[in-house]
């Protein structure tokens, strides 16, 4: 009988631990909380002021804690002050501790010791972003969150749901990537083939679609990436010819905008009254190189006002509500006058993979240098895992859902009622195909008795 026991016992343990393995491969969100976040937690507080003194994250005391440790605690060892910790908090997929810093300590300090972290506690990463003046916040993940991409339910503490906020990827913190337009206007996306620029693109157009906004596309390349959001769009422009006449409307129709800030006296459309403010326009321009490169010379004339437009754009159109999207595998000076002080504006970049590192410094050099090398360094077999960065020299990594066409385009089917219709783009307005028929599926035939 105890022989017996033993056995069954010994069954248990070996299918524990198998599921515990099947867990950490398969469901590393399930492993996570039921075995990495008692343990990183254990780890972390038994070993926090250790480890915050090895890696030099501890400080002189004041001269009033000194004075109270060796009168008060009659004390005569007074021992360097570490990070004090007010709060730990838990997710799905890693744990979350805010630090008050001690005077003599500053973000950046704690940042560049990040990776020492990170093996001291045994997680997969720790980011470290400053909440507000002396307080910081530890974001450790437990697994690779880029892996698998499930975007959070919720948006991040800084970012308030809003008429222009669409949430697009996952960042590697496990925190979702947004755009906000209010914030960051306009906006450049570059990538190689097979990166998952596309991807990204989907993932745009299907929040943009929900949300009261129009939207506007450029695609030069016959529209084979747009034509199929025509339910969802206010104009599109297939040709360059066409794209030419669709960025003058789109100039008019800020001219007339400003016209009514002027006559309310208002500094930008938010301050108008909700019955006379416009609707917010997106311009998605799909591989932006067609609009620079020429055929023939006199092609030269249309390509400089093309570009010169959507400078003015670019410049200007944020107090009126039109934003830019600009996409293409590559973007810099090479492509033509006016591409530099395009790209100037372009406050938002996100670079996926590339072909060579200039295209990467062209993306984010001027605002986030030290992201190139991390540009640089995505690999192939991880479509849409991208570097985000911003004016603010702020950058991280993230990767986007998976969708389909199919999937953007019925998310453009099921939101076609709400696609505004402007009179100045009304000649750009595209034909709507029908509907995509559900797929039945085959049954199969009956055997045939007799």
């Amino acid at each position: 009988m105890s022989d017996l026991s033993t056995v069954i016992e010994v069954a248990g343990a070996l299918s524990a631990a198998g599921g515990l393995g099947y867990a950490k491969a398969r469901s590393p969100r399930v492993f996570w909380s039921l075995v990495g976040a008692p343990v990183a937690r254990v780890r972390f507080s038994v070993t926090y002021r250790a480890t915050m003194d090895v890696c030099g994250l501890t400080v002189q005391p004041s001269r009033l804690r000194a004075f109270m440790v060796r009168n008060v605690a009659r004390r005569q060892d007074v021992q360097p002050v570490p990070p004090q910790v007010r709060r730990v908090r838990y997710s799905s997929t890693g744990m979350r501790a805010t630090l008050r810093l001690p005077a003599g300590l500053e973000p950046a300090d704690v940042s560049a010791a990040s990776e020492r972290l990170r093996h001291a506690w045994g997680v997969h990463s720790v980011h470290v972003v400053e909440v507000k003046p002396g307080f910081v916040e530890l974001r450790m993940t437990g697994y690779d969150v880029l892996r698998r991409v499930k975007m959070p339910r919720r948006l991040p503490r800084n970012t308030t749901a809003g008429p222009l906020v669409v949430p697009v990827a996952l960042r590697e913190d496990g925190t979702a990537f947004v755009r906000d337009y209010q914030k960051v206007p306009h906006a450049l996306t570059v990538g190689a083939n097979q990166s998952g620029k596309s991807m990204y693109q989907r993932n745009l157009i299907s929040g943009l679609a929900k949300l009261p906004v129009g939207l506007v596309g450029i695609d030069c390349k016959r529209g084979v990436e747009q034509r199929g959001y025509a339910p969802r769009l206010s104009a599109l422009a297939i040709i360059p010819d066409e794209a030419d006449g669709l960025l003058e409307a789109l100039v008019r129709e800020m001219e007339e905008r400003f016209d009514l800030l002027s006559s309310h006296g208002v500094p930008d459309m938010w301050g108008l009254p909700a019955k006379v403010r416009p609707v917010p326009l997106v311009v998605l321009v799909d591989e932006v190189a067609e609009l620079f490169l020429v055929a023939a010379k006199k092609d030269e004339e249309r390509r400089d006002r093309m570009v010169m437009r959507m400078i003015r754009l670019a410049q200007m159109a944020r107090a009126v509500g039109i934003f830019l999207e600009v996409c293409g595998q590559r973007f810099g000076s090479d492509l033509g006058k006016g591409a530099t002080a395009l790209r100037a504006q372009l406050t938002g970049r996100v670079v996926h993979r590339v072909n060579d590192k200039q295209t990467a410094e062209m993306a984010l050099g001027d605002i986030a240098p030290e992201a190139v090398f991390a540009a640089t360094t995505i690999p192939p077999d991880r479509p849409g895992v991208a570097v985000a960065g911003d004016s603010s020299g702020g950058w991280s990594r993230i990767r986007t859902p998976a969708m389909s066409p199919a999937q953007a385009v019925a998310v453009c089917h099921e939101f076609a009622h709400l696609t505004p219709h402007l009179a100045a783009l009304a000649p750009f307005r595209p034909v709507v195909p029908a509907a995509p028929a559900p797929a039945v599926p085959l049954l199969k035939p009956r055997p045939v008795t007799e």
